[in-house]
């Protein structure tokens, strides 16, 4: 009976354990104007910058093959430290340089965290897979809603050269966490094939459910990359002040939480295929909404496009993680890889293609883009 039943307590733990890490792991975007004009650094290269955080994710798979074998939740414990020391730091970077280092560093915390966390949650969600991971996105989405005002906060007390005093609340969050996950455990299972050729069967049964995964993953991260990296960019280039970005930036990623619980719980009721088919048709028509509108509609389209376009994420975990396969934590590491490089990927082609056109019609090309994720969600089967 346990095996089927939704254990909150555990899965509020997992979900508050994002949100910790989450709210140090965005702070690039919302004082990325600042750092263009301190280091002079080009869109495209801002771009790149997004991107770097998430290279470390190409790990992602050996993390999973660990996971699946070793104890590891410790990682999960040090991880929020290591993104919080890391991002505190980038205030007072002094060149472009070490912001790639920071980030980098920051991303191999990401990893840390990342892989083995849905894993858990699934052992602890029951049949409720769609909700639990909708909890564990709706701690990270809540947390990017926050990061926003936090690192902005922390730039009006102590200029962005002070933003390090947040430091010791990150080391505090991992003290914390360590009383809070020191009992929970990644399941191991020693059932199945352990060798070379068990892992090559492995990911040519899952070829197929990932090649359609890739596609329509990119075209809707394309847009919500745009987004989540350019937004306050995009606003203050029109015009209006930092904090207006940066409160509008908030405004998408605390919408975007409830978007996240609503569609994961959601998939269990209608379906994944057509849960992700609602996200991509409204996420395209948003965004037009958004680039037509005027400041008094800004917002309420912010609302409902931050609903629809982070849906995405936790109806692919539920889809990944309803797979039966004897490696879960494998299988969920190549996905966090598919998910954390698409993304990093879209950010770095949206500054380039902001550099050479302008961020008006990269948001343009990034709406009409989202609707070719459709043909990849037809392919996903149920």
């Amino acid at each position: 009976m346990n095996k089927n039943k939704f254990q909150t307590g555990k899965v509020i733990t997992i979900a508050l354990a994002h949100s910790v890490h989450d709210v140090y792991s965005s702070f690039l975007a919302p004082i990325l104007p600042l750092l263009i004009d301190k280091l002079g650094i080009s869109l495209s290269t801002a771009g790149f910058l997004s991107m770097i955080g998430r290279i470390p994710a190409v790990l992602n798979p050996l993390v999973g093959l660990a996971a699946d074998k070793l104890p590891i939740r410790y990682l999960l414990i040090l991880a929020p430290s290591l993104t919080a020391t890391s991002m505190s730091l980038l205030g007072v970077a002094p060149s472009v340089t070490v912001l790639i280092i920071l980030l980098f560093v920051m991303g191999i915390g990401a990893s840390m965290f990342h892989v083995p966390a849905p894993v858990v949650m699934r052992q602890v969600s029951g049949n409720r897979v769609g909700k639990g991971m909708s909890f564990f996105m709706l701690g990270g989405e809540i947390a990017r809603g926050l990061s926003p005002l936090v690192i902005l906060g922390a730039v009006s007390l102590w200029g962005l050269e002070g933003t390090y005093r947040l430091i010791p609340f990150g080391l505090a969050a991992s003290v914390v966490l360590y009383f809070k996950f020191k009992d929970i455990k990644i399941k191991k299972n020693n059932s199945g094939d352990k060798t070379e050729e068990g892992v090559k069967q492995t990911l040519k049964d899952i070829a197929p459910l990932f090649a359609a995964i890739i596609g329509a993953t990119f075209f809707i991260a394309l847009l919500r990359g745009s987004l989540t990296a350019f937004l306050p960019t995009y606003i203050t280039m029109k015009g209006k002040s930092l904090w207006t970005g940066g409160i509008a930036l908030s405004v998408l990623q605390i919408s975007g939480a409830a978007g996240t619980y609503l569609a994961g719980t959601l998939s269990d009721k209608i379906g994944r295929r057509k849960t992700l088919l609602i996200v991509g048709i409204a996420s395209s028509v948003l965004m037009w909404l958004l680039i037509l509108s005027n400041d008094f509609w800004a917002i309420p389209v912010l609302v409902l496009l931050g609903l629809f376009v982070f849906g995405t994420t936790p109806v692919m975990l539920a889809i990944v993680n309803d797979n039966s396969s004897n490696r879960p934590a494998f299988i969920n590491g190549i996905y966090i890889t598919i998910n954390f490089v698409t993304g990093g990927g879209s950010v770095l082609l949206v500054g380039l293609l902001g550099d050479l056109y302008g961020l008006e019609t990269t948001y343009k090309i990034t709406a009409t883009a989202a609707v070719l994720s459709i043909p990849f969600i037809l392919k996903i089967k149920k």
